[in-house]
């Protein structure tokens, strides 16, 4: 799970969650993907909706990509070289198409619909991801989880987990992380989470209890969904701040809708993120990034990896700093576009 970009941008990043004035009828902030390159010569394009502008963090969920439903003959697949992590941990889950996984752990592991693969890069990791030659279709997202400066120096962990369905009436969940409608996940993580996939049957309303200390992320896969009452398309991802008991979702199209619901409290530390590290100051990411160009035993060296880019270099680093980014609350957004 890497960001490819040739010219990252640096972004310093801490959560300010909104605040819910009404919890029958919450603010939903709408954020729009953004088209990224994955990378290769035939490049498969991915949806980027965290990190923006206007938020930076849900959660500590600092990452999303949402790519697919992709032809591989056309798009050609994913092949991403051996690249390092630090100060996170990956997400990975597909909605079809299979991915082959190896790090510098000695894990070696297939990515499959409806199974979660959760990679910690503390102190340092590195890893391949390569779509497999039966692939047809690709289709999933990737996502990243800040650490929190007790745990961002950990060593390396690799966990796999296959949930079940868990029937909801009108709609089904799949919870890959954290605790919904009485189901919970094995799965370690170093700060409270959500992660689940939800399907919603045409023209239903699914009214979910959720812990009014998280906020929320409604990523919309397939079809048309509102979230509290505000349309989101697919592609789109809807914000919900903390405060909310029960988040009210609907489908209001005329086939299943599928959503990812992404959930936490708010991760109050400020982060710097750029490429594929998440640290805390521009000089430790500088730091990150020499001993990855050194071939530092600090990230390992992926074994048994095949494809064609090889092991991705670092991109140069920015000239310059750029300043600190706070998530705006949706009072205060509100309060600035009104005329004064």
């Amino acid at each position: 799970m890497s960001n490819t970009e040739t010219a990252p941008p640096e972004l310093t990043c801490r959560d300010d969650p909104g605040v819910v004035v009404d919890p029958t009828r919450p603010d939903v902030e709408i954020l729009t993907a953004r088209d990224v390159p994955l990378g290769g010569p035939r490049a498969m394009r991915v949806r980027r909706t965290l990190p923006q502008r206007q938020r930076s963090l849900i959660g500590a969920w600092c990452f999303a990509d949402h790519y697919g439903p992709e032809d591989v003959a056309v798009a050609g697949g994913m092949d991403v070289g051996p690249h390092p992590h630090t100060g996170l941990q990956t997400v990975s889950w597909l909605f079809s198409g299979e991915v082959e996984h190896r790090d510098s752990l000695g894990s070696h592991a297939l990515i499959r619909p409806g199974e979660v693969n959760l990679m910690t890069g503390g102190h340092g990791i590195c890893h391949s991801e390569v779509s497999t030659p039966d692939t047809r279709t690709l289709h999933g997202v990737q996502l990243w989880v800040a650490l929190p400066d007790a745990h961002r120096h950990t060593g390396r962990e690799f966990q796999h987990y296959a949930p079940g369905t868990v029937d909801l009436g009108n709609a089904t969940a799949r919870v890959f992380l954290g605790s919904l409608a009485g189901d919970t996940s094995p799965v370690r993580t170093f700060t409270p989470l959500l992660g689940a996939e939800l399907v919603l049957d045409p023209h239903t309303r699914l009214d979910l209890d959720v812990d009014p200390t998280f906020e929320h992320g409604v990523l919309v896969d397939l079809g048309t969904v509102a979230v509290a009452g505000t349309d989101l398309a697919s592609r789109d991802l809807g914000y919900v701040g903390t405060g909310v008991s029960a988040l009210e979702l609907a489908n209001t199209g005329d086939a299943p809708a599928r959503v990812l619901l992404l959930g936490g409290t708010p991760f109050e530390e400020e982060i710097v993120m750029w490429w594929n590290f998440v640290g805390r100051t521009h000089e430790e990411i500088a730091e990150f990034r020499a001993a990855w160009q050194a071939e530092s035993d600090q990230f390992g060296r992926v074994e048994g990896y095949q494809g064609n880019p090889g092991r991705l270099p670092a991109p140069p680093l920015p000239k310059a700093r750029l300043t600190p980014r706070h998530n705006p609350s949706p009072r205060a957004a509100r309060d600035e576009e009104r005329p004064r």
